[in-house]
């Protein structure tokens, strides 16, 4: 009748201390799988993400790619954060949903995430900006388009200049006076 519990124990104790073993062998014959972070996750055609994956485990170097990419995107080590790296997205990429694949130089690591390409309503300048003084080269503009002073400025300064011919002519004149005096 002791039997049966010493067995139960036996078999118990058996099963602990082979688990461990089993999950460290199916753990290091599987892939280590994981995401990919991509910075900014919204990019507009023609623009750049920056790609972080970790799932590479001791391996120094990675791949990945995406059907926005213009090329593959070479992976390497960052600062102990797993591995970086940067990719550009085709001008002709369509507004969408698009995923990216890693996989680790040594084949035991995959990853994949996903980024969005918007299409802006504001189209970007593709040559240089014609510019003057921050908002001034609009007032630049209609300042041009205007001929100059007209007639009646042109009255206004005689009659300026008339006023001030008058007020030095009676000051040299009261000077003459008091000095002969």
């Amino acid at each position: 009748m002791r039997s049966l519990p010493i067995t139960f124990c036996a078999t118990l104790a058996a099963a602990t201390i082979a688990l461990p073993a089993s999950t460290a062998l199916a753990e290091s014959d599987k892939d280590h799988k994981g995401s990919v972070s991509v910075t900014p996750s919204t990019v507009s055609p023609g623009g750049e993400v920056e790609l972080w994956v970790d799932a590479c485990g001791k391996s120094r170097s990675a791949t990945g790619n995406s059907e926005a990419f213009v090329s593959e995107a070479r992976f390497a080590p960052a600062d102990g954060k797993g591995l970086f790296a940067e990719a550009r997205i085709r001008s002709d990429a369509a507004p969408d949903d698009y995923e990216v694949w890693v996989t680790c130089k040594d084949g035991h690591g995959k990853a994949t995430g996903t980024f969005t390409v918007v299409h802006h309503s504001r189209p970007s300048p593709v040559a240089p900006v014609r510019a003057g003084g921050g908002g001034t080269a609009a007032l630049a503009e209609q300042a041009g388009e205007q001929s100059g002073p007209g007639t009646r400025h042109a009255v206004i300064g005689l009659a300026l200049g008339a006023v001030a011919a008058v007020a030095v002519a009676f000051r040299s004149a009261r000077r003459r006076r008091s000095a002969l005096d």
